[in-house]
């Protein structure tokens, strides 16, 4: 416990952790492995962040935790299983972050425990159970708790609970069963100190996580939310209103782990950590003043880069290496109906300026909306090398049923019902006009011309920027990579219909009436 509250000091935190508060359970967080593209053919880990968090709050708890993360190899399910029986846990906690793709393994997984260990608690969390719940606790029996929303204050209080027997119904922030009925509690209080819980870094050796070619890596994030109304996003109401921890202790964390653990590559979890200029600078300037040497990979959206062009030279300087920028489509009329708020003119001058200061742009793109023909494909490239991103990544359009986007396509015919492939890598919804080998190639054909372009290649193996050559050349050989592994998976391995049920027959009406933002709106604010 002394351990566990010098950790808390190092992380900025100065809490009183008492070990008389709650009797202690021997507790398994389990992360299950995932067949998914980006889990797979970089052949490298990054650590699974939302388990340590959750991880850290139940060792300041007083429990005895421990993370098995069967990503590595990965784990066969016969592995995993037995890990687990050898552990003797009392409790095991699921989830991860490919969520809605990794539910069905997970489900493989937990049913496999409940035979091995009749008496376990199996706690299961994550974006898709927090709005899947009453499906999952129907038809999944060995499932006995669903923790919705944040769980760094509420897996702590459910498990105090289920160690002393208690009504779960005071609990908020879950879901289960009782008398034959599914019990759904009171939303969670949003947690609005994020220093107030901190991360679980010792359940896991950071010397084995790496990412961005063989450097030393680990997930961390410095916001939640996003202030944003894009109706296909499965991540904001899941987090509710935009909140960000102190940058100057974020700044010292990020320092802690370089300097004590190795860690040179930081990759922000964050959905839009640029959102407000002030406090976006201050953290650039508070990891600056670090004198730290390290990599900043992450995500924002293009009219945070084009507001921003003035301190854009405080990113690099603080380490921003790489910045996703989530486009989605080419086509304004699209980006008017997924109400993305953006416009074509500023992503390209986003990707301008970002070049300008050393800072590679990775475009993603959506490709398969329901009424798209050979000709969007000639205009999207056409409008992709007017862009000239350094970096492409294209994604198929994924349903998700709580989002506004879900209504839209609820009558469109599912062609891959197998969930596992829910992944944004595979097509899943039938189109109007293209059948889905004719997509696939064009999303291809693409992508090698966007980049095995001159400039592309020039950026990769010739450009004096030794960062960004860095970036671009390890981009270009995992591209190489996934291009045969969808290749080859799509010819000889998927499985697609051309019968399937609609979306909606295939999970149900639409849930995007249970955003939490809206669901939590009057609720209290979780302090500490």
């Amino acid at each position: 416990m002394l351990a566990n509250r010098l950790s808390s000091r190092i992380h900025g935190i100065d809490q009183d952790i008492s070990p008389d508060t709650v009797e202690p359970m021997r507790i398994l967080i389990v992360n299950p492995p995932h067949p998914a593209i980006g889990s797979r053919i970089p052949k490298e880990q990054l650590p699974p962040l939302g388990l340590l968090c959750v991880g850290g709050s139940l060792i300041d708890a007083g429990h005895d935790v421990t993370l098995l993360d069967a990503e590595f190899g990965p784990l066969s399910h016969h592995a995993i299983v037995q890990q687990v029986v050898n552990h003797r846990p009392e409790a095991i906690l699921v989830g991860h972050s490919g969520s809605t793709s990794a539910h069905p393994i997970a489900m493989a997984l937990t049913q496999r425990f409940r035979q091995q260990l009749p008496t376990v608690k199996i706690v299961y969390g994550g974006v898709f159970p927090t709005y899947h719940f009453h499906d999952v606790l129907t038809q999944q029996p060995h499932i006995d708790v669903i923790v919705r929303g944040e769980g760094e204050a509420t897996v702590p209080k459910l498990m105090a609970a289920l160690e002393n027997g208690d009504d779960l119904n005071p609990v908020a922030g879950i879901a289960f069963r009782q008398g034959g009925k599914i019990i759904e509690t009171l939303p969670a209080p949003m947690i609005r100190d994020l220093d107030a819980y901190r991360v679980g870094w010792e359940l896991v050796d950071l010397k084995k996580y790496s990412y961005y070619g063989g450097k030393q890596a680990v997930v961390i994030q410095f916001s939640r939310g996003c202030p944003h109304l894009c109706n296909y996003c499965g991540q904001r109401g899941f987090w509710a209103r935009w909140r960000h921890r102190n940058p100057q202790t974020f700044a010292k964390e990020i320092a802690w782990l370089h300097r004590t653990h190795g860690v040179e590559l930081f990759n922000l979890a964050d959905e839009n950590p640029t959102v407000n200029k002030a406090v976006w600078r201050e953290l650039c300037e508070a990891i600056i003043a670090e004198n730290i040497d390290i990599t900043i990979i992450g995500s924002t959206r293009a009219d945070d880069i084009v507001r921003d062009a003035d301190i854009l030279h405080l990113y690099r300087q603080a380490g921003v290496e790489r910045f996703l920028l989530g486009m989605e489509n080419t086509d304004e009329a699209t980006l008017k109906q997924i109400r993305k708020g953006s416009a074509t003119s500023t992503d390209r001058e986003a990707i301008r300026l970002l070049r300008h200061h050393g800072i590679l742009s990775l475009a993603t793109w959506v490709t398969d909306f329901a009424e798209v023909t050979d000709g969007d494909f000639v205009r999207s490239l056409k409008q992709l090398l007017w862009y000239d991103p350094d970096q492409l990544m294209s994604l198929y359009v994924t349903p998700h049923r709580w989002t506004g986007y879900y209504r839209m396509a609820s009558e469109r015919r599912v062609i891959q019902l197998d969930q596992r492939k829910w992944d944004y890598k595979h097509q899943v919804l039938e189109t109007v006009h293209m059948p889905p080998w004719r997509i696939f190639l064009w999303v291809k054909f693409i992508e090698i011309v966007l980049q095995a372009r001159p400039k592309a290649l020039w950026r990769s193996f010739l450009q004096p920027d030794r960062a960004s050559r860095h970036g671009m050349n390890w981009f270009t050989r995992m591209g190489r990579r996934v291009l045969f592994h969808e290749w080859k998976n799509f010819w000889f391995c998927d499985r697609r219909t051309k019968t399937g049920p609609t979306l909606a027959e295939f999970w149900g009406a639409p849930q995007d009436h249970q955003e939490i933002p809206l669901r939590v709106s009057r609720q209290p604010v979780e302090t500490r």
